[in-house]
């Protein structure tokens, strides 16, 4: 729809056209509005007129929101779609940024209350009228003068609602480096409003088309990649490295995220906050949900004031504490994400040092019983149509952003010993001093100041109520990929005796075999952490086979492993590595894990090994390649890496080569492997691309990496380390260019 524009009208054609079209006197209105808002209106009748306007949209947009709505699909908004037909939108727009014109050098100045109706007007026509918002989103230097209008608190929540709906559907991201006095307006919020401006920063920090998501083709990303590096960064980069050159932000950020309920903001400003929170939530009945809490934890306290003889407060003046516990919530639901995504971009390592440097980690582990992982009073908040243990409910969605936060500052990366306190680092020392190895140095070099206080650290505490979890939790799969963060990296064993003292692997293997657990997510993050787990770590082989101490038991396990070998190639990959060194290891203790443990014995048959190799090679292609799957690639290679040291690669890509034939497949497989392979070269040889992460999740040398694979890609057809020698020419389809099918 193309606004119309109000002045082409008579105001008499539209007062006589205004009851049968049933405008409600909206373009009346609109009119009189554009004739007292010149450049020389001291636009007092202005406001006057938007004061009329503006309940006509709002309860509209109120209905919108309601539940009602779904019920009648079929309603329509026509107020809202009068007001921005007529040119409300754009007339809007146009008031709100002449104060940025100067008339003979000085500069106009609009109320905060005139501003205040406009931006609500605006975002009411927002919510009910399609389209509007991706038109205002067009406007670019609207939305950057949107940024100047939070300066004032009266129009801050207005101005940070609209801005985020705008950014939300602006098909371009916003640079912040083009903000005016960005530094200077972050750095004068007060800590409510920093939170609150979380959530639009949680838009312009984060990728649009965000390429680690597991399901993007890694041909795209590389294609992306390649695009990007000639681009130069991402306006997402631009934007976080502008926030990081803020002074005190990342501070400000970690105090927000560890302050406690009775720190945060007085009752009279957080009711003042209440009555506009229906918009900023999108949501009325969020509103009404904290008033009942309110209203229900009032009776209450009134009931047991009366029984007492005691006078009793007003709910008003009162907050109850379960409605401070949410409005915490909420904020530092948005302070960890920001926090999150800044772990995870080019500037980390700041980012880490400054997490460390305030404290972030012991804040959160004094949280994490009263809040985090705070139990569920009967009268909890949870959002209108949702329930408790709903994926989109508050205390549930804070738990999930707190186990992402958690994964991000542990992987590789030495500060994760902070998730400690001093007594658990002591045990990792004790650790190693009784196994007769060297102390892991990022141990040593942790500053004893900044790690956990108490008698638990947050691993410990995230270890006991990950056995606590129900089967069917949602939790399960961001807990063991925050533990697995953990032990990521170089093997270190004293990490894996740390948590394998604390019952962790036997409780991975009840949740694996004795629960069954269906759930693929689940089942890959406990596969994961339990290959990191087990790792050439003898001990834990021996508390595998303890559990897993009967034939119909093993059976159950392999059966999960075989069910999806895209979730449990990984683990196969540790058993696999593990058993070569055990092999090449002269241990009593080796030796009797080596002829005792079922699933030792069962990896080191050959048949089984080519039987994995098989199916590793064959349920991925190039095409078809993620981020969460090109680990079948690297398990193929692994087991013929471990077979090339033991000059058997012949013997297995001749075995290979009978298995094509046998499952009637000639050619397909080796076929495939060969472009795979190629693939792996073009992705891992990348200059931008870190190696490291294979050589330490295998203790095999890059080089050896790099060797095998240019000898499995050998083009003389006379190798017999060579694909080519064990493919028959007719069906020989090995020049294949990588493209998107």
């Amino acid at each position: 729809m193309v606004p119309l524009c109000v002045r082409r009208f008579t105001e008499t054609f539209l007062t006589e056209r205004d009851k049968p079209s049933k405008w409600s006197g909206i373009p009346q209105l609109l009119l009189k509005l554009y004739a007292t808002s010149h450049l020389h209106s001291d636009f007092v009748e202005c406001q006057n007129i938007l004061k009329e306007i503006s309940p006509l949209l709002s309860m509209e947009a109120m209905a919108f929101v309601t539940e009602e709505r779904k019920l009648t699909q079929e309603t329509t908004y026509p107020n809202t779609y009068i007001f921005d037909l007529f040119g409300g939108v754009d007339l809007l727009v146009e008031i709100l940024m002449r104060p940025t014109v100067s008339l003979r050098g000085q500069k106009l100045k609009i109320s905060d209350e005139m501003s205040k109706d406009c931006l609500s007007i605006l975002y009411n026509t927002c919510v009910c009228t399609e389209g509007v918002t991706k038109r205002l989103a067009e406007k670019n230097d609207f939305v950057i003068f949107l940024f100047t209008l939070m300066t004032s608190k009266k129009t801050f929540l207005q101005t940070a609602t609209l801005i985020e709906d705008i950014l939300g559907v602006k098909k371009e991201m916003i640079r912040l480096d083009e903000v005016p006095n960005l530094s200077s307006l972050v750095s004068n919020f007060d800590q409510q409003q920093l939170a609150n401006f979380c959530r639009i920063l949680a838009v312009t920090i984060s990728e649009m088309d965000t390429g680690n998501d597991d399901k993007h083709t890694l041909l795209a990303k590389n294609a992306q990649q390649k695009k990007s590096l000639s681009l130069g960064p991402s306006a997402a980069e631009i934007n976080q490295a502008a926030l990081l050159s803020i002074p005190g932000f990342v501070e400000r950020l970690c105090k927000l995220a560890t302050r406690k309920v009775s720190e945060s903001t007085g009752t009279a400003s957080f009711l003042q906050e209440l009555e506009e929170w229906y918009t900023w939530l999108d949501n009325a009945l969020v509103l009404d949900a904290l008033m009942r809490v309110a209203n229900e934890e009032s009776e209450h306290s009134q009931g047991a004031s009366e029984e007492n003889g005691l006078p009793h407060t007003s709910a008003r003046t009162q907050l109850p504490q379960s409605m401070k516990i949410m409005h915490e919530i909420m904020y530092k639901l948005e302070v960890l994400y920001v926090l999150c995504v800044l772990l995870m971009g080019r500037q980390r390592n700041q980012v880490h040092r400054m997490i460390a440097e305030f404290k972030l980690i012991p804040g959160l582990n004094n949280l994490f019983d009263k809040l985090i992982w705070r139990k569920h009073s009967a009268s909890a908040l949870v959002l209108h149509g949702h329930n408790q243990n709903c994926d989109c409910s508050p205390d549930i969605t804070l738990k999930i952003q707190f186990l992402r936060l958690l994964q991000s500052f542990s992987d590789h990366h030495e500060n994760k010993y902070l998730l400690l306190n001093n007594q658990e680092l002591n045990e990792l020392s004790a650790i190693s001093l009784k196994a007769n190895i060297p102390e892991v140095e990022a141990v040593l070099n942790t500053d004893r100041s900044l790690v956990c206080d108490g008698k638990r650290g947050l691993l410990t505490r995230l270890l006991q109520v990950m056995k606590k979890e129900p089967a069917e939790s949602s939790f399960r799969f961001w807990q063991a990929r925050a533990v697995e963060s953990f032990l990521r990296g170089t093997t270190s064993y004293a990490d894996q005796m740390f948590l394998l003292k604390r019952g962790l692997l036997e409780h991975i293997l009840y949740c694996i075999v004795d629960s069954e657990c269906k759930s693929r997510d689940v089942l890959q993050s406990y596969f994961d952490l339990l290959g990191e787990l087990m790792k050439f770590n003898v001990d834990a082989f021996k508390r595998f086979n303890k559990y897993i101490n009967t034939d119909a038991k093993f059976q159950v396990f392999l059966k999960q492993i075989n069910s999806s070998l895209v979730d449990s190639n990984m683990l196969v990959r540790c058993v696999t590595l593990s058993l070569d060194r055990f092999e090449n290891q002269v241990d009593v203790k080796v030796a009797e894990v080596l002829s005792e443990c079922r699933l030792l014995a069962y990896i080191s048959q050959v048949p089984t090994q080519m039987s994995f190799l098989f199916r590793l090679i064959n349920i991925i292609h190039v095409q078809t390649l993620t981020q969460e799957n090109v680990s079948c690639l690297n398990t193929s290679l692994v087991i013929l890496m471990l077979a090339r040291r033991k000059e058997r690669l012949p013997l297995y890509l001749r075995l290979l080569q009978r298995m094509e034939h046998n499952k009637k497949y000639p050619g397909f497989l080796l076929n495939n492997f060969h472009n795979l392979l190629r693939f792996w070269q073009q992705h891992y040889l990348h200059k931008d691309k870190d190696s490291t992460c294979l050589e330490n999740s295998s203790c095999i040398s890059f080089s050896y990496w790099k060797e095998t694979v240019s000898i499995l890609l050998n083009p003389d057809r006379q190798s017999p380390s060579a694909l080519v020698s064990y493919m028959e020419e007719p069906y020989m389809d090995i020049d294949r260019d990588f493209t998107e099918e």
